[in-house]
């Protein structure tokens, strides 16, 4: 797993990486879904808007799926707290019927809802409406 441990000095060459993955999915990723979400509930009233949504959703989920053409992972082949944080993403895009054209990211949620230790977390925490039906 890549090392995510900040040295003030000399950060590790995959700390910008795993900051910038914990950044985009609040700051950028997750705003055309909820809009998507939002907006739904809005009717006709909202149709106009659709487009312009769906394509930010696109533009994000290309990128994600681009990145995890590479690897396994966000920083590589082993899971770290980028891809957690980025899961929520990934599980609500599948939700939305959004995954049609990004086999990467249906991969990757696949090995990550694969886990034990996922499996673990939906046994102790209950009902999740994303987990894997």
């Amino acid at each position: 797993m890549a090392t995510v441990a900040c040295n003030p000095i000399r950060p590790p060459p995959a700390y910008d990486e795993y900051v910038q993955w914990l950044h985009f999915a609040e700051g950028s990723a997750m705003l055309p879904l909820m809009l998507n979400l939002y907006v739904g509930r809005l009717g006709e009233a909202g149709a106009p808007l659709h487009p312009r949504i769906n394509s930010e959703v696109a533009n994000y989920l290309s990128y994600l799926d681009t990145a995890l053409s590479q690897s396994d992972y966000l920083l590589g082949n082993e899971l770290s707290a980028a891809d957690i944080q980025m899961s929520f993403i990934g599980e609500i895009a599948r939700a939305q019927g959004k995954l049609g054209d990004y086999p990467h990211i249906a991969a990757w949620i696949e090995r990550f809802q694969a886990r034990p230790a996922y499996q673990a977390a939906l046994k102790k925490g209950g009902k999740y409406d994303f987990a894997p039906h």
